[in-house]
């Protein structure tokens, strides 16, 4: 078939009214067999046993387009599999938790046919991924001056637009960020949460930070031209974080990855593997330091 006939309307999720996935064109497009995953370079170096990672994923599917149609979404597998076998296979202990403590949502028609590593790690995590921590527990008892949380990596994939940003639970642990100086991993629409920073204050404590994200020239074009999505988003991620006194580097999508002081930021499932070599490299010297 060529690429002119295959087919670019989304396609119906029949498990709720006027939900669509991506079309199979544009999955074409998106989603190869493989990622760019050679290896891990730094198997079990951190054996102190006491620094975890926290994740924060998305616990909502369905996001509302402005034209009325549901974008079946989730956590890009990519995008959270590929950093959390950086960090997990480093010699962390990695903890998943949700806003209420329901199941984290995966885009699995975004998962990569061929890719053992993605699909080894989906394992490994999978039963963590059904029954995540309820965020409010960690924020009540363990985000204290001693706590053991040395990162928080928030995966992207659509749905963390959903319910992240809007988060006062998720402004408590960016601000546990800053205010302990831990490191923060994000990637592609992940950085939407850092919105929830400046919920209810003039201004975001990540304010003046230079940032990766997923361009939204791809969201307001492309993406829904070629039916990965069903409809125009509600608002633009890169545009409102740069309302919140952000600097977005990219406009476009290459795998580009970037570190601002505590911040680690990727523009898309292309810098997944990147991402998860910076974060294993950051939070191991941050590790020794503490130490």
């Amino acid at each position: 078939m060529s690429e002119q006939n295959q087919d670019r309307a989304p396609l119906a999720d029949p498990a709720e009214d006027d939900a669509f996935f991506p079309s199979p064109y544009s999955l074409s497009q998106y989603v190869p067999p493989k990622t760019d995953f050679d290896g891990v370079e730094h198997e079990g170096e951190y054996t102190g046993g006491r620094w975890k990672v926290l994740m924060i994923g998305t616990e909502e599917r369905y996001l509302m387009t402005e034209e009325g149609k549901f974008f079946s979404t989730g956590n890009h597998p990519v995008e959270m599999l590929l950093p959390l076998k950086h960090l997990a296979d480093a010699g962390f202990e990695v903890e998943i938790a949700t806003i209420t403590g329901a199941p984290v949502k995966l885009e699995l028609w975004a998962m990569p046919a061929e890719d053992e590593a993605v699909k080894d790690t989906f394992e490994r995590f999978k039963q963590q991924l059904k029954n995540p921590r309820k965020l409010s527990d960690l924020v009540e008892s363990e985000l204290g001056e001693d706590s053991d949380y040395l990162g928080v990596f928030i995966p992207g994939g659509h749905g963390a637009v959903n319910d992240l940003p809007e988060s006062e639970l998720v402004q408590q642990v960016l601000d546990f960020v800053q205010d302990r100086q831990r490191t923060l991993i994000t990637l592609c629409h992940g950085p939407a949460a850092l919105l929830a920073s400046g919920l209810g204050r003039e201004e975001s404590r990540f304010a003046g930070y230079e940032i990766t994200v997923f361009p939204d020239a791809l969201d307001e074009g492309p993406n829904v031209e070629i039916g990965y999505l069903p409809g125009h988003l509600r608002w633009l991620v890169a545009e409102e974080l740069g309302k919140q006194g952000l600097k977005v580097l990219n406009e476009d999508m290459t795998g580009a990855v970037h570190r601002d002081r505590n911040l680690l930021t990727g523009d898309s499932p292309l810098a997944s593997h990147a991402l998860g070599k910076l974060a294993a490299d950051v939070l191991l010297d941050e590790a020794a330091a503490r130490d």
